[in-house]
């Protein structure tokens, strides 16, 4: 076990007590384990980059998917979807959304489907998932690894070597839109802890977008950092990044007008007939 204080060391153990009980786990049960089972119990997860999302982080991630059909990538032990389907059952009253929680750690899969049974778990590489044909989604959630991991190939379209911008461009292709927990430096905007909000296009963000397409699209103005430090072990500077392809597409249209006008040689104006002007000033 990793180095956890004896507090949250008990918390751990009673939480994963409960992940093999026979049995059904109440929905307090569910709770107690999505917010006391580490991940840094297992220095392999520390090292491959994965942190849970805090659950009121989790639940602002929920207000911005809608839809019947929801994957969450990368999904660690079902932190986001959970937030999504406890919001939709109580806010919206919809319980029979579709919920596919994707995730390569045999761990995680294994605690995700006992707090989440209702969710079709998949134990796979994200990196892979375009290749299951599980079809199309409503909308996509992620809270992927950050930085530079190791990875197993690349998204269809980025090429570069942040792992959350792989899994971003993933998603765009199963879901037309979703909601993206990123490291705030791989976002163009700068708003969580800030007195004052900024935008940044660095080098790699730029990349993104060039060989995607693709705008990351602010989100309902959620300052993450309230939750900062409500992480397990560490303390990220996170932002909620959106991607909607419609939008996309609407962006990418507008610029190419604009560019088309910009290119376009100026109309000269039409001769004026002042034959036929005079004409008609005598008829009046």
């Amino acid at each position: 076990m990793g180095k956890l204080s004896k507090e949250a060391a008990k918390a751990h153990r009673e939480a994963d007590a409960l992940t093999r009980l026979e049995r059904d786990l109440t929905e307090d049960e569910r709770l107690f384990v999505l917010e006391h089972w580490q991940e840094s119990a297992d220095t392999a997860s520390v090292l491959d980059g994965a942190f849970f999302t805090p659950m009121e982080l989790a639940t602002e991630v929920a207000h911005h998917v809608h839809g019947d059909r929801i994957i969450d990538l990368c999904a660690g032990t079902g932190r986001l979807a959970y937030a999504a389907r406890r919001y939709w059952g109580n806010a919206l009253h919809l319980i029979d959304r579709e919920l596919t929680c994707v995730e390569a750690n045999p761990e995680y899969v294994r605690v995700g489907r006992k707090v989440l049974p209702e969710a079709r778990w998949i134990q796979a590489d994200v990196i892979d998932i375009l290749t299951l044909s599980l079809g199309t989604f409503d909308a996509a959630i992620s809270n992927p690894p950050f930085g530079r991991i190791k990875r197993s190939g690349n998204a269809p379209r980025y090429r570069g070597p942040l792992f959350e911008l792989h899994v971003m461009d993933i998603a765009a292709h199963l879901a037309p839109t979703g909601a993206h927990v990123l490291p705030q430096q791989s976002t163009p905007f700068r708003y969580s802890g800030r007195v004052q909000s900024s935008r940044e296009t660095l080098p790699e963000l730029a990349r993104f977008e060039r060989e995607t397409g693709m705008t990351m699209w602010f989100n309902y103005g959620v300052d993450t950092a309230q939750w900062h430090g409500e992480w397990h072990g560490v303390a990220p500077s996170v932002e909620i990044a959106c991607h909607n392809v419609e939008e996309d597409r609407l962006q990418q249209e507008a610029e190419l007008a604009e560019k088309t006008r910009a290119l376009a040689p100026a109309t000269a104006p039409r001769p004026v007939d002042t034959g036929r002007y005079a004409d008609l000033l005598r008829i009046a």
